[in-house]
């Protein structure tokens, strides 16, 4: 399975930017090229999303814990923390 990191989804935006920005699309192609660009874009937003989310819970697990409170159950990770 390939692992992604937030580097190469940067080199995917870039890399549509730069396709939306090539001067010798037109009509069709480029309209594809849109729809394909903000496809990327609306898969980026998501990834990002979750990307907050996991950070907001391992922030929230730290000061948890640094407070002695136990975790809910459906936060701990498969290994019990």
């Amino acid at each position: 399975m390939t692992r992604n990191t937030l580097g190469d989804l940067n080199n995917h935006l870039f890399e549509a930017l730069e396709r939306i920005n090539d001067e010798s699309l037109e009509g069709a192609a480029l309209d594809a090229e849109i729809r394909r660009a903000q496809s990327v874009a609306g898969i980026s937003a998501q990834i990002i999303k979750s990307g907050r989310l996991a950070l907001a819970a391992l922030r929230a697990k730290d000061e948890a814990c640094d407070a002695g409170m136990a975790l809910p159950p459906m936060l701990k990770a498969g290994d019990g923390r």
